[in-house]
């Protein structure tokens, strides 16, 4: 018993310490997820409980504070534009030639009657700010290892109090979210998939937000280019650009 106990204890020490620390693998998802700058070409399809409908639009981000959508399809929805400064977000709309600020409850509606509230949009920043964070579990999911992490916020404005989140054991992209109001009562669920390497860092290139409080089966998110770290004008965050 004795040589068995020997054997058994540096097994399970190296064991511990091979399991990375929950914040270096947050720090790793950010690494992959977040960028200087990035611009990206996507569309936004909304399963409703009767049809679909798909939206198209370009998008440019610099840091976490700001960003700029435009929307190109369909006819009803091209000219709408977004922008949002810091906490701030104003949308332009060509059938009223007017900017709208969104602001306080009105940042938890949905964008075009997709999963997506306005404040899933606004919210950039790198989860290693909002969030602290410890490995619960590992689990598979799609034949790939993950780690399972239970994200707690650290800030008074997370959208979310509460995440849980799987990362690629390997990638270190995100395959599974899920999202609680602090009471514990799940929200939404995300699902991250077709990972691809993008300028050397892996990124999911198809995201499926769903509320799990609405109908219908979410609104699938896919992007059709990505580009990191590019050189966008200064003149693109401005409201003047909102009606340009």
């Amino acid at each position: 018993m004795k040589i068995i106990l020997t054997l058994f204890i540096p097994a399970f020490l190296l064991l511990s310490f091979t399991q990375p620390d929950a914040n270096e693998i947050l720090n790793k998802v950010d690494k992959n997820m977040s960028s200087k700058n990035k611009v990206f070409e996507s569309e936004m399809i909304i399963h409703g409980t009767r049809n679909s409908r798909t939206i198209t639009s370009i998008s440019y981000s610099a840091g976490t504070k700001q960003s700029f959508t435009q929307y190109l399809s369909p006819a009803r929805e091209q000219g709408t534009k977004m922008l949002k400064l810091g906490n701030q977000l104003w949308i332009y709309s060509p059938s009223t030639d007017r900017i709208i600020q969104i602001s306080g409850h009105m940042l938890r509606q949905s964008v075009m009657g997709s999963d997506l509230s306005y404040e899933d949009m606004m919210d950039d920043r790198k989860l290693t700010e909002i969030y602290s964070a410890k490995v619960t579990d590992n689990e598979i999911i799609d034949g790939r290892n993950t780690y399972v992490l239970e994200l707690t916020a650290k800030v008074d404005n997370a959208a979310y109090h509460l995440q849980k989140i799987w990362v690629d054991t390997e990638r270190f992209v995100p395959l599974k979210q899920e999202m609680f109001a602090k009471s514990g009562q799940l929200l939404k669920r995300t699902t991250l998939t077709d990972v691809k390497q993008v300028q050397g860092r892996w990124f999911p290139t198809k995201m499926l937000y769903k509320d799990v409080l609405k109908d219908g089966t979410g609104t699938e998110f896919r992007f059709k280019s990505v580009k990191f770290d590019q050189e966008i004008p200064d003149y693109i965050f401005t409201k003047a650009a909102l009606k340009q």
